[in-house]
């Protein structure tokens, strides 16, 4: 059954755009994560398959500059102070509390940054990353790239543990969340 559509404006799409971005960095990919990092070890969290890959923690301080860069930065008034060759090159370290730290403040400032975002100007032109992007384009970006190391996080954590993540309870079709995501 589909209810009946309301009317579309441009300026309905574009906030609805912005709302599901941030409801999926927020209450999907991010607790996805949190229930991950809740299985491992900072030692599973530096272990890489080969030199040639990234461990999780790699991937995490690697979606938190991306996401920070492209949104908070890119479309924000955040200063852009990334080195991005150094989330490839940590190897260990930093402990798992802290990058998870890391990547929650990422996404609540990526949040607080899309909630003030005026959606009139999704295709205002800006420079991130050395290249010009339309803040659609760089919404989209943050949101796909997140989503594709979110699942790498999720092979690499039940490669590392040994266990079915839960995710959804699909007699009822919602998410599970069983998992601490204060703390």
């Amino acid at each position: 059954m589909t209810t009946p559509q309301a009317e579309f404006t441009s300026a309905s799409v574009s906030e609805s755009f912005i709302a599901e971005a941030r409801r999926l960095l927020r209450e999907e990919y991010l607790p996805k994560i949190e229930r991950c990092l809740e299985q491992l070890t900072d030692e599973h969290v530096w272990w890489r398959p080969n030199p040639e890959s990234n461990s999780i923690g790699n991937l995490l301080l690697h979606i938190s500059g991306n996401a920070r860069q492209w949104i908070v930065c890119g479309l924000g008034t955040a200063t852009d102070q990334r080195q991005r060759q150094t989330e490839f090159d940590q190897r260990d370290g930093i402990p798992l509390g802290e990058l998870l730290g890391r990547l929650r403040t990422t996404v609540s400032e990526i949040d607080e940054t899309l909630a003030g975002f005026e959606p009139s100007r999704l295709l205002d032109e800006y420079q991130i990353q050395g290249t010009s992007s339309t803040a659609l384009a760089a919404i989209f970006h943050v949101t796909e790239h997140f989503s594709m190391h979110t699942g790498q996080i999720i092979l690499l954590t039940k490669m590392l543990a040994g266990v079915d993540l839960v995710f959804y309870d699909f007699s009822s079709g919602k998410p599970v969340h069983t998992w601490n995501q204060s703390g």
